[in-house]
C-alpha cells in the first residue's frame, strides 16, 4: 500500500513538472500585448468589469507614479542618479515589459500602462484569442498565469522590505481590494 502512495505522489510531481515547463515555454515565446488588447473582452459586466477595476488600481497609475517628485526624492535618497521612470530598481516593480525584447511587445503595448494584466497573468500573445480564453485549460497550456495558493508569494515579489516606501502588507485585504473574477 505505501508503495502505491509512493509511486502516485511521484507521479503528481512529475506531472507538475512538466505541466510548469510546458506553461513557462508557452511564456518565453508569447509577447506582451497591453491592457487596450486585454480590455477589449474584459470590460463588459458580463466579464466581470475586469479593467474598470484595474483602472481603478494603484497597480494602473505604477509606472506615472515614477514620474513624481516624490519618486525623484525617494531614488535619489536610494543613490539612483538617473530618472526613476528610467531606472531599472524602480522599474521591476512599476512597469510591465520593461526589460522585455522590443520584438516581444505588442503594437498596442505601453510600458505607461505600469503594473497590467500581463504582469500578473503573464504576456497574453498565445491566450488572448475568444478560442482559447473560453477554455481556461487551454489558456492555461498557452501561458496563461493564474495564481491560486502562491498569490501572496508573487505579490512579495514586489510588495516587500526592500522597496523604499514599503508598508505591511496584507495580501487577503489586498487582493479584496484588485480581485477580478468573472461573474459566474
Amino acid at each position: 500500500m505505501k508503495g502505491k502512495q509512493i509511486m502516485l505522489l511521484v507521479g503528481a510531481v512529475l506531472t507538475l513538472c512538466l505541466l510548469t515547463i510546458v506553461n513557462l515555454g508557452a511564456q518565453e515565446k508569447n509577447s506582451y500585448e497591453g491592457v487596450a488588447v486585454c480590455g477589449m473582452c474584459h470590460k463588459s459586466a458580463k466579464q466581470g468589469e475586469q479593467l474598470k477595476i484595474w483602472q481603478g488600481s494603484k497597480h494602473a497609475q505604477a509606472f506615472k507614479t515614477l514620474q513624481t517628485a516624490e519618486a525623484k526624492e525617494i531614488a535619489k535618497k536610494q543613490g539612483l542618479t538617473g530618472d526613476p521612470e528610467k531606472e531599472e530598481a524602480c522599474l521591476r516593480c512599476h512597469a510591465t515589459g520593461h526589460n522585455v525584447d522590443a520584438a516581444l511587445l505588442g503594437k498596442k503595448f505601453s510600458i505607461e500602462d505600469g503594473v497590467q494584466c500581463e504582469t500578473c497573468h503573464g504576456p497574453g500573445s498565445g491566450y488572448k484569442s475568444m478560442k482559447v480564453m473560453k477554455d481556461q485549460k487551454a489558456s492555461i497550456a498557452a501561458g496563461l498565469i493564474v495564481h491560486g495558493d502562491n498569490m501572496g508569494e508573487y505579490c512579495a515579489t514586489c510588495h516587500n522590505a526592500e522597496s523604499p516606501t514599503y508598508k505591511e502588507f496584507d495580501t487577503a485585504a489586498r487582493w479584496e481590494e484588485i480581485k477580478h473574477p468573472v461573474p459566474k
